[in-house]
């Protein structure tokens, strides 16, 4: 073995040492996981409009990312309604 195979031996037997000692060191009790509190109304706010629940919060967001998808599809669902004019349009842009 050169020396430096030695070294990096050495500190590997001390890493892997410290890391088997970590875990009894820290025996401390963990602390649950906790959900923040939902927001409250703000006045004048329709009474439905207040979210009940984290998951209610989950589902909104859900629905307003998959109505952004919707979105981005519009280009291609116009494609064949564009399609025709294209050439008129092309064309008026190399006049400019």
């Amino acid at each position: 073995m050169t020396k430096t195979q030695r070294m990096l031996a050495a500190i590997a037997l001390a890493g892997a040492a410290a890391g088997l000692a970590a875990p009894a060191a820290s025996a401390a009790p963990v602390a649950p996981l906790t959900l923040p509190d939902l927001p409250s109304a703000a006045p004048g706010m329709p009474t439905g409009a207040q979210p009940t629940s984290v998951q209610e919060i989950g589902g909104k967001i859900s629905e307003g990312a998959n109505q952004l998808n919707r979105l981005a599809e519009l280009p291609n669902d116009l494609a064949p309604v564009i399609a025709p004019v294209q050439p008129l349009t092309d064309l008026a842009g190399a006049i400019q």
